[in-house]
């Protein structure tokens, strides 16, 4: 039997995912298609109107299942992307460098919206989304990350990144917003934590080092206050976020 190519292989899979989905509509939210430069609602599976199949709520069939009660560890392994190399390797640099514990989980959750959620003003959602579960200093330090990135700070040798001058463009420059998130910033006493957090930010992988998220393990479980019923389920500002995460695509 022939060996199957990589895209017959995706094929398969697709087709065995909806399968399993059986008549159920996959609804897809506003932002979903806005990415794709789509401006309405949507939704993949079986043509019909109204009513002719239900819409999907609850576990989604095509995404590992999650544990009743899950857990950070749980989130980073089924449901974050896979590039989570960039933050293992900052949080390993900050560690090295001779950070405060809470500031090597910083580092390592620094980028968690663009892992798992949303990249656009990722600083912001991302200290969303953990605010609950960290000291108020981390969460603080995650949200203003985003803007001291564009900024250069000699005292402690940061330049600006040339990943950014090939990525914007020689010529880009930041939202009004950024720059004005950056002179509150600079005069805020959580500052350099901030600013640590951006010194420690790889822009290329060091292929050779292997990081491993167990080796975080004692820092997370001293620093991250992991809720007994689990990541969504208890009642914080942001367990709606980490319930969206679980089940991207229920309908409502």
């Amino acid at each position: 039997m022939a060996t199957q190519t990589l895209s017959e292989r995706a094929d398969a899979y697709e087709e065995q995912q909806m399968k399993e989905l059986g008549d159920r509509l996959i609804a897809k939210s506003l932002l979903y298609n806005l990415a794709d430069g789509v401006r309405k609602h949507g939704h993949d599976g079986p043509d019909g109107g109204p009513g002719s199949a239900s819409l999907l709520m609850g576990e989604d069939p095509r995404l590992p299942p999650m544990p009743e009660k899950p857990t950070l560890f749980d989130f980073f392994e089924l449901r974050f992307s896979p590039a989570r190399a960039h933050v293992l390797q900052s949080a390993n640099l900050a560690r090295k460098n001779g950070l405060p514990e809470k500031m090597v989980l910083a580092c390592l959750l620094h980028d968690i919206s663009v892992l798992g959620f949303i990249r656009s003003d990722h600083g912001y959602w991302g200290a969303q989304l953990v605010a609950p579960y960290v000291d108020d200093e981390v969460a603080w330090a995650i949200r203003v990350h985003q803007a001291l990135r564009f900024f250069p700070d000699e005292s402690v040798g940061y330049e600006y990144p040339d990943a950014y001058r090939r990525m914007f463009g020689e010529d880009y420059r930041p939202e009004p917003y950024i720059y004005a998130e950056y002179e509150r910033a600079r005069k805020h006493k959580w500052y350099m934590s901030a600013r640590m957090i951006v010194v420690n930010d790889l822009y290329a992988f060091d292929p050779d080092v292997h990081v491993e998220l167990e080796q975080f393990e004692d820092v997370i479980g001293r620093h991250f206050k992991q809720p007994p019923e689990g990541l969504g389920n208890d009642n914080t500002p942001s367990s709606h976020m980490w319930r969206t995460l679980r089940r991207p695509c229920n309908a409502l």
